[in-house]
């Protein structure tokens, strides 16, 4: 067993080191598409704590959490642009506002069909995951610690994350098929399409590469907003995590209408990326194998949920006569996030493709508060 911090800390970069710079191999990125990059960062780490090669606790493991997690929340909600997405326009808004709604009504309510089988306080599970199917993963990290997500209720949810989402990709991709015929039936509102077309909305203003020149100027935006969080949450909250989390996410929004910005085009995100995903690797390391038991049961409430997200979408879509490309571009926005949104987005209708681009990314910017919401919902019904 590795017991030292440092020996701890090595063990961790490597870990998510050799994941990431195999997974974006071109000869190996296939077999990282299902399950995702996400998932094998948090699940190595279990296996190497569960065959005692780490300790499951040391006091280095929320010392990683309590200052990387706030630093990593601010570094990719710099790059937010909140005046691109308001000039979406109503369309665009009001489905995606229908996509959040799903998820966040559906949670409380699959925890009402299925609470004879769920174990104990599965809620604050539902609740990290919602803010998942709002956001992205790093919301959900976020949600996670700010509730109190025991680990072994937390390691399931990944795995319906993973199963359910990627699941739900595919049967959206589908409905490229139905597109014309849906539209027709739904008397459509396709000149919604052509006005998003035309105002030139641009990708998002990001950048995968690292310019490291201004790699020092990251980490100080990036710790130095949560040392602010973690300041202001000591004086007026007593330090409760849970506000470091809503703190550090407002001053990432915050920092996004300044100069700071600027840094999302040197790499920001992609640090922040890094930042979390390492925290991801600390949290994975204290989890539990035995917890997968009870991942058929949630898979099965995972189902339900993102068919009532479905349901809800098309009653809204049906009302408001939105095209079918533009209602699974807003469900892949939440569920997948921004990642994974313009793909399906381009298979509707190509020009749609910023439009999920920066509809997932105002999912990252309302994931970590509205998942707040819905775990307080689901606490209330389960």
């Amino acid at each position: 067993m590795i017991p030292h911090p440092f020996g701890i800390i090595s063990a961790l970069l490597l870990i998510e080191g050799l994941i990431l710079r195999v997974s974006e191999h071109p000869r190996f990125e296939k077999f990282f598409r299902f399950p995702p990059t996400m998932f094998w960062i948090y699940f190595l780490p279990m296996l190497a704590s569960n065959f005692g090669i780490l300790p499951r606790e040391s006091p280095i493991y929320p010392a990683i959490i309590m200052n990387l997690l706030p630093a990593g929340i601010i570094l990719l909600l710099i790059s937010s642009d909140l005046g691109a997405i308001l000039r979406l326009g109503r369309p665009a808004l009001l489905i995606m506002a229908a996509a959040i709604v799903g998820v966040m009504l559906g949670g409380p309510l699959v925890i009402l069909i299925f609470k004879p089988w769920l174990p104990p306080e599965a809620w604050s599970g539902f609740g990290a995951l919602s803010a998942s199917w709002i956001g992205g993963s790093s919301n959900m990290i976020a949600v996670k610690e700010a509730i109190g997500t025991p680990d072994k209720i937390f390691f399931p949810m990944i795995v319906v994350d993973t199963v359910v989402s990627y699941s739900w990709m595919g049967v959206l991709l589908l409905g490229v098929g139905i597109q014309k015929a849906y539209d027709a039936w739904n008397r459509s509102q396709r000149e919604v399409i052509d006005e998003l077309a035309h105002k030139g909305l641009g990708a998002a203003f990001l950048s995968r590469d690292v310019h490291f020149n201004y790699l020092l100027l990251i980490l100080a935006a990036g710790f130095g907003g949560a040392w602010i969080a973690n300041l202001l949450a000591g004086i007026f909250a007593g330090g409760a995590f849970i506000w470091v989390i809503i703190l550090a996410s407002t001053l990432g929004v915050l920092f996004s209408f300044t100069s700071l910005k600027k840094l999302a085009v040197h790499g920001a995100p992609r640090i922040g990326y890094l930042l979390l995903f390492f925290v991801l690797t600390s949290i994975g390391v204290r989890a539990d194998l035995s917890g997968i038991f009870s991942a058929p049961v949630l898979i099965l409430a995972g189902i339900v949920w993102i068919l009532f997200h479905a349901v809800f979408i098309l009653i809204v879509a049906r009302i408001a006569r939105i095209p079918l490309g533009l209602a699974a571009t807003a469900s892949q926005a939440a569920i997948g996030g921004p990642a994974s949104a313009p793909i399906v987005a381009a298979a509707y209708e190509p020009v749609l493709a910023p439009v999920g681009l920066l509809l997932g990314i105002l999912g990252n910017v309302l994931g970590t508060y509205l998942g707040l919401v819905t775990s307080w919902l689901c606490r209330r019904v389960g």
